[in-house]
């Protein structure tokens, strides 16, 4: 074990290229990864990393052996895994999902999954952040967006509408749009968690429409731009499981139907490995098998 511990600072060091950074990927002080990267080299009888003060790189022979470690202890965890997923799923899942899905939809399907799984400990981090994987340690994300990333093996949960979106109040005082032009002259909610909050797409493929749109109310949360539109501040676009409680209950009412974006979806994404662990396969048929046909965010309202 002692060596594996060796060969697994070397290739946390090396992955990023820094010790501080290594160190913290493998929750040890950067003296004692250091001292454990120096010993394999020692070992080794050769140099694989070159040190300054300021940077840190690969020699030839530290490429070279990088390759052939991860392959080592790819080895040794499937191997591991496999004995330990003879027992059923057991162990800890780390997961990061956004913060209004999370409330709304992802938290009941957890807690169902513990009940379900009751030797997997789950660690869910709630964050509209854009989290890398790899470099903090978790083991699954749940992203809604159009995927770029092919590095992560996505695998598809559900639709999410977009939905535009006033209260009746706002819509009898100051009239219901009838085309996405119509925004660029009134009071819109500005939701800031998407790349660039004042664009808003309309229509689906080869029939698209984009407007840019202003208000003086701007939040980095769905559900703050949903309470304000409910309140009469304005119109506001919102995935359907933030707003469809409102909908179906009358406060909101969906405007300018014809004119809907394409569906997000609802991903859960892993990294890259040939041994998927067994607890995280089995959350992620478990999600799966739980959003599976029409969402019920899509339903009860028009």
């Amino acid at each position: 074990m002692e060596r594996l511990d060796d060969i697994r600072a070397f290739v946390s060091v090396a992955e990023v290229l820094s010790f501080a950074e290594g160190a913290r990927r493998r929750r040890l002080s950067a003296a004692q990864i250091s001292k454990l990267v120096a010993r394999l080299e020692d070992r080794l009888g050769a140099r694989l990393l070159n040190r300054t003060t300021r940077d840190v790189s690969l020699t030839d022979t530290g490429r070279a052996y990088l390759d052939r470690a991860r392959v080592l202890l790819d080895d040794y965890d499937t191997l591991q895994s496999s004995v330990r997923d003879l027992k059923g799923p057991r162990g800890l899942i780390k997961v990061s999902a956004p913060v209004a899905f999370g409330a709304a939809q992802l938290e009941p399907a957890l807690l169902d999954f513990a009940r379900t799984w009751p030797e997997v400990g789950l660690e869910v981090g709630f964050t509209d952040r854009l989290v890398n994987l790899v470099e903090e340690g978790l083991d699954m994300a749940i992203r809604i967006s159009q995927l770029a990333d092919s590095s992560l093996i996505a695998r598809r949960l559900a639709p999410v509408r977009l939905v535009t979106c006033a209260s009746p109040a706002y819509l009898e005082r100051e009239g219901e749009p009838q085309s996405p032009s119509d925004l660029v002259n009134r009071e819109v909610i500005v939701d800031l968690n998407v790349s660039d909050p004042a664009l808003w797409v309309f229509g689906q493929a080869g029939n698209r429409s984009e407007v840019r749109v202003q208000g003086r109310l701007r939040f980095a949360s769905a559900d703050a731009c949903v309470a304000a539109a409910r309140a009469g501040f304005g119109i506001a676009r919102s995935p359907a499981f933030v707003a469809a409680e409102h909908l179906r209950a009358g406060t909101l009412r969906s405007i300018l139907k014809a004119f809907e974006p394409e569906p997000l979806y609802v991903h859960a994404l892993y990294p890259h490995a040939r041994h998927l662990a067994q607890r995280v396969r089995a959350l992620v048929d478990f999600l799966v098998q739980r959003f599976s046909g029409e969402p019920n965010w899509h339903q009860g309202w028009t």
